[in-house]
């Protein structure tokens, strides 16, 4: 169900939350009339907390103490109460009605950025040692458990493709890689029309010609490199074949190529757990488990393909809380990216922290990092 806050709503939930963040103590509307301009009086903030909690951005841990943000609370925080750092510094989400001061995750993503460029050299260091690098840089300036996996090694390539009629309206694609591996995809070019009952030995001619053409592009490209093709250039008489190459080169993709599980680099791992929310021995072992014995649940969390339409594109997921499915880190929140080689992702980027942490500056961090190993690795 999505609420609806008026702007005054909107500025004292951003309030408290950022209250919260920094002192990890239950808020009461005092402590936002001594640390917040807001402009209306302790009553007026008592109410509109009371209104939140109704709504269940906020909750009470105990009947006398002061307001804690609950998932659903941060999830609004982040999707409309802060600045997107990197994707639009200079807007901010609030309302322009009231004068908030911009986070600082645009100054802590621009320290990322030099840290890594001064600290790693790419020629000197083997892959490991620098992905290790990386992952020490985003904990120490995020705060929180960095997490970066190692890239992809899938290197099959094309290196033979026909497209095939077997019957009317009927074609097979077959690719067949570097390594003499076959796949094939079998789809209907369209729906049944005069169009498709052509005479085959025309149609046989014209899927020869479409082969040649995409054997003269695709040979010697990565399999993954087909998902993110533009279909657009075949030439006009061939574009009834577009969508019908689209499609099966991106299903053969997937089926063929599932991204397969690999290590993950893991830093900032002690100074997290000193958090008071793993406070609970069980709280911290469970984690560390997950870290240590299974990493391959946690890969397949952060390593997520985005839609092809975003293809090139750094895009940044933040999961809250019962948001992760997950159950060790449904208590954390957890942001990650994938790095590229060109318009292919081949890893991952993330921090993992309490839901208390400060998402502006960790959204910025991971977008840096991510967007720094894409250049890198390209």
């Amino acid at each position: 169900m999505e609420v609806q806050l008026t702007n005054r709503q909107q500025h004292i939930l951003w309030a408290t939350i950022r209250h919260y963040i920094a002192t990890a103590e239950p808020v009461g509307s005092k402590a936002l009339v001594e640390e917040y301009d807001l402009g209306v009086s302790s009553a007026t903030i008592r109410n509109v907390m009371g209104v939140l909690e109704k709504s269940g951005l906020l909750y009470q841990p105990h009947t006398s103490a002061g307001r804690v943000p609950s998932d659903s609370g941060y999830r609004i925080y982040v999707d409309q109460l802060i600045t997107p750092s990197l994707q639009d510094a200079t807007r901010s989400l609030l309302p322009r009605s009231h004068s908030v001061p911009q986070g600082s995750g645009t100054d802590l993503a621009k320290k990322v950025e030099v840290a890594l460029q001064k600290r790693l050299q790419w020629e000197d260091w083997s892959l490991e040692s620098l992905l290790q690098g990386a992952a020490q840089i985003l904990a120490t300036l995020s705060g929180c458990i960095s997490l970066i996996t190692m890239p992809q090694t899938t290197t099959a390539l094309v290196r033979h493709l026909q497209l095939v009629q077997i019957e009317a309206g009927k074609i097979v694609l077959i690719v067949v890689t570097d390594a003499y591996e076959t796949h094939s995809r079998l789809m209907d070019l369209s729906p049944a029309s005069e169009e498709t009952q052509r005479d085959s030995e025309v149609i046989d001619r014209e899927l020869q010609i479409v082969s040649n053409f995409l054997n003269s592009h695709l040979r010697g490209r990565s399999l993954l490199e087909l998902a993110y093709l533009d279909w657009s250039q075949l030439d006009q008489e061939f574009q009834r074949y577009g969508e019908f190459l689209k499609n099966s080169v991106a299903e053969l993709t997937r089926r063929t190529l599932a991204p397969t599980a690999t290590q993950i680099m893991v830093r900032g791992v002690g100074e997290v757990l000193r958090q008071p929310e793993f406070s609970q021995l069980h709280q911290a072992q469970t984690i560390i488990h997950l870290l240590e014995e299974e990493q391959h649940q946690l890969w397949r969390l952060i390593f997520e393909e985005p839609e092809s339409e975003d293809a090139g594109k750094s895009k940044v997921t933040v999961r809250i809380g019962a948001e992760n499915p997950l159950e060790p880190i449904r208590t954390c929140s957890l942001i990650s990216s994938t790095y590229r080689r060109g318009s292919v992702p081949v890893g991952s980027v993330g921090v993992l922290g309490p839901t208390r942490l400060d998402y502006e500056s960790a959204i910025a961090v991971v977008a840096a990092a991510a967007d720094y190993l894409s250049e890198a690795f390209s």
